[in-house]
């Protein structure tokens, strides 16, 4: 038998060596030196816990943080469509004469529940008028309507 191998076997490859840590000491994952402490599953489990309660801590608060953003939101949603529904309902009111953007309008209610718009402001009336004042607009730029006053 000769020293050389037969032609089927082959070896296994050799083994890169491990690498070391290079960085600061105080960033290494284990301890480089003997008198660094000793860490055992417990110290490692205590870390993981403490991280994950802080973990739950701020992402709690955060999402507080969030959900109080959106109560706010949908509160300034929900106002807006009232304002939107107000100057809708305001644009059909009965109305004798072109409203232009930065006129002042005095809304009245007649006895029969039926609303008008008229130039007049209450202290404006020669006699005193037989419906009642609802309130005083201004109509925008953006056609809404800004409350002036209200009865």
């Amino acid at each position: 038998m000769t020293d050389d191998a037969p032609p089927d076997r082959t070896d296994p490859p050799p083994q890169a060596p491990l690498a070391r840590y290079t960085g600061p000491d105080a960033a290494a994952p284990y301890p480089l030196s003997r008198m660094a402490p000793a860490f055992d599953m417990i110290d490692v489990a205590r870390e993981i816990q403490r991280a994950d309660e802080m973990l739950a801590t701020v992402t709690g608060g955060k999402l507080s943080l969030i959900a109080d953003q959106i109560r706010h939101l949908q509160d300034e949603a929900r106002r807006l469509l009232e304002a939107a529904r107000r100057d809708a309902d305001l644009h059909r009111v009965k109305c004798s004469f072109e409203k232009k953007p930065g006129g002042v309008y005095h809304l009245y209610r007649r006895e029969s529940g039926e609303e008008y718009f008229s130039l007049l402001a209450p202290h404006e009336w020669s006699t005193k008028p037989r419906q009642s004042f609802v309130g005083t607009y201004r109509l925008e730029a953006d056609m809404s309507f800004s409350v002036l006053e209200q009865a």
